[in-house]
């Protein structure tokens, strides 16, 4: 049993055919048996003729809306989906090669961000703590590398790191060590950053890095404060700077 399609299609990149629903012609079988269920923002066939046909492309027709759910009714073969999952593990072919600049200027600002704490941390050596911890590597890759991603916002970086780091602390004044309150805490912060919508995936770690680290301790609920937020701080001080040089001395 077969139903009829009514689409459009045109080449893109010489080797696949893109198929928009339409009411042009021909009409094309599609076996309702093949039927999968997605929701594609661009739809793709699989197959076209003449030179191209048989090459494999992501395979997707909008049929219509089921009447049960909001899932979009599509055809897709095996070895389309295989394509898919492979395409996850190679690098992103349509972002154009970054220049030399956009390579430096990140890189310095990273080291640059490690100097600078480093240099907090011979000023704190005395009373035992440190400016310098690990998930500030992770900001930095956020902030200098994809500045333009949702988790490098300020609302979400300085929402997620006070209140996870919050979260750490009544976890473990109730839980006290162990994986228990590792647990809790970080699905405590999980709920927190979705809930709040300031994920921003550095401030996880921040429960767990208190919990395990007992120099930390002494802080009590400044941890909330220290070193996470006030530490972003500085990195977002940096991160100006990076994007000024960028945009103003390219090579």
């Amino acid at each position: 049993m077969g139903m009829q399609l009514r689409c459009g299609w045109s080449y893109r990149d010489h080797n696949r055919l893109m198929v928009m629903v339409s009411s042009s012609s021909p009409q094309l079988p599609v076996p309702f048996s093949s039927f999968q269920f997605c929701s594609p923002p661009s739809i793709i066939f699989p197959s076209a003729s003449g030179k191209h046909k048989g090459k494999v492309a992501s395979a997707a027709i909008a049929l219509a809306r089921k009447k049960r759910g909001s899932g979009l009714i599509v055809a897709s073969s095996s070895s389309d989906a295989a394509a898919v999952w492979w395409d996850g593990w190679t690098p992103d072919k349509g972002a154009p090669s970054p220049s030399l600049s956009d390579v430096f200027w990140p890189s310095a600002g990273a080291f640059a961000a490690m100097a600078l704490l480093g240099k907090i941390d011979q000023l704190l050596a005395p009373r035992g703590i440190s400016m310098t911890i690990a998930p500030f590597g992770a900001v930095c890759a956020v902030l200098f590398a994809s500045p333009s991603a949702p988790a490098a916002r300020k609302y979400n970086m300085f929402m997620a790191q006070i209140g996870c780091a919050a979260i750490g602390v009544v976890s473990f004044t109730i839980l006290g060590p162990g994986w228990l309150a590792r647990s809790a805490a970080l699905a405590a912060s999980l709920a927190f950053m979705i809930y709040t919508r300031s994920t921003h995936p550095p401030a996880a770690s921040l429960p767990i890095l208190f919990i395990d680290g007992a120099k930390l301790h002494q802080l009590h609920i400044w941890y909330a404060l220290f070193p996470g937020a006030i530490g972003c701080m500085l990195l977002c001080l940096i991160q100006e700077m990076v994007s000024y040089m960028k945009a103003n001395f390219r090579f």
